[in-house]
C-alpha cells in the first residue's frame, strides 16, 4: 500500500493544532493535578490527619484529576467522550454497589478523623463496648479492653452510635450512694463522709463534694456522696472511698442496711366439734 505524502501532510496540517492542544492539556493538567494533590497533602498533614488517610485521599484525588485530564485531551482531539464518560460512570456505580459496606466504613473513618470525637488513648463507650482507643484506621477502629483484649470495630458502627468520651474532660464526679438505717444519725454520717473527702488529697475542693439525703427508701435512708477528682484518679479514688466508707461507718456503729425478709409463723389451733 502506497502512502501519499501529500495526504499525510494535509492530515497533519489539519489536526496538528488539535494534537498540540491535546498534548498541552495533558502536560499542564498533569502538572496541576500534582500541585493540587500536594497542596491537599500539606493541608491534611498540617491538621494531623492520619498518614494512611492522607495517602488514600491524595491518591484518589490525583487519579480522579488524571482521568478528567485524559477526557479533556481526548475531547480536544475530536474524540466523542460521551460514551467514554458513560462507561466510567457505569463502572463507578458497579464498584460502589459492590463495595457499599467498605465505602460506608471509609466515609465514617473520614468523619472520625476530621471531627475527632476521640483520640488515641481515650477511653470511649460506643458500639456496645467501653475500651481504650488503640488505633484509628480508614475502615476500622482498634480498641483495647480493660482485660487487655483487642477489639476491632467497623467505623460505621461507631459513627452511627452514641459516643461517650470518658477522658474528654480533665475532671470527673464520683457518684456514690450510702444507705444507713432509719435509727442511725444522719448528721454523724455527713460528718464522716465530709472527713473522708477532706482527708484524701486527690479529692478536689472546687467544686466541693456534694453530701445530701437523696431518698427515704423502704429499709434505709440513702445519702449521695459526690466528690470531684481528676479523670486519671477516678477509679483509684472510687475503690478507696468505697472501702473507707464501710470501715468508717462500722467504727462509728452506723449500720448499712441490706435486703432481708422477716418470716412470721402463726400456729392455728383447731378444736374438734363435738358431735351431738
Amino acid at each position: 500500500m502506497k502512502i501519499d505524502p501529500e495526504a499525510v501532510w494535509l492530515w497533519i496540517s489539519a489536526y496538528s493544532v488539535n494534537i498540540i492542544g491535546a498534548i498541552l492539556i495533558f502536560i499542564v493538567g498533569k502538572w496541576l493535578a500534582r500541585r493540587i494533590t500536594n497542596l491537599l497533602s500539606k493541608l491534611l498533614k498540617k491538621n494531623n490527619v492520619e498518614p494512611t488517610l492522607v495517602n488514600f485521599l491524595t491518591s484518589l484525588l490525583y487519579y480522579t484529576l488524571i482521568v478528567l485530564v485524559v477526557v479533556a485531551a481526548a475531547g480536544r482531539l475530536g474524540i466523542n467522550t460521551t460514551s467514554f464518560l458513560t462507561i466510567i460512570g457505569a463502572a463507578g456505580l458497579a464498584v460502589g454497589l459492590a463495595l457499599k459496606d467498605s465505602l460506608s466504613n471509609f466515609a465514617a473513618g473520614v468523619m472520625l478523623v476530621l471531627f475527632r470525637p476521640f483520640a488515641i488513648g481515650d477511653v470511649v463507650s460506643t458500639a456496645g463496648i467501653t475500651a481504650k482507643v488503640e488505633k484509628i484506621t480508614i475502615f476500622n477502629t482498634l480498641f483495647c479492653s480493660p482485660d487487655n483484649q483487642l477489639i476491632i470495630v467497623p467505623n460505621n458502627k461507631i459513627i452511627s452510635d452514641i459516643i461517650t468520651n470518658i477522658n474528654a474532660k480533665d475532671t470527673r464526679r464520683i457518684d456514690l450512694v450510702v444507705g444507713i438505717s432509719y435509727s442511725d444519725d444522719m448528721a454523724q454520717t455527713r460528718d464522716i463522709l465530709k472527713g473522708l473527702a477532706e482527708a484524701d488529697s486527690r479529692i478536689l475542693t472546687d467544686p466541693a463534694p456534694t453530701i445530701a439525703v437523696a431518698e427515704l427508701a423502704d429499709s434505709s435512708v440513702n445519702l449521695v456522696f459526690r466528690p470531684w477528682v481528676k479523670t486519671g484518679d477516678y477509679w483509684d479514688v472510687r475503690f478507696d472511698l468505697t472501702e473507707k466508707i464501710k470501715n468508717s461507718l462500722d467504727e462509728a456503729g452506723i449500720s448499712i442496711p441490706f435486703p432481708q425478709q422477716d418470716v412470721h409463723l402463726f400456729v392455728e389451733k383447731k378444736e374438734a366439734a363435738e358431735a351431738v
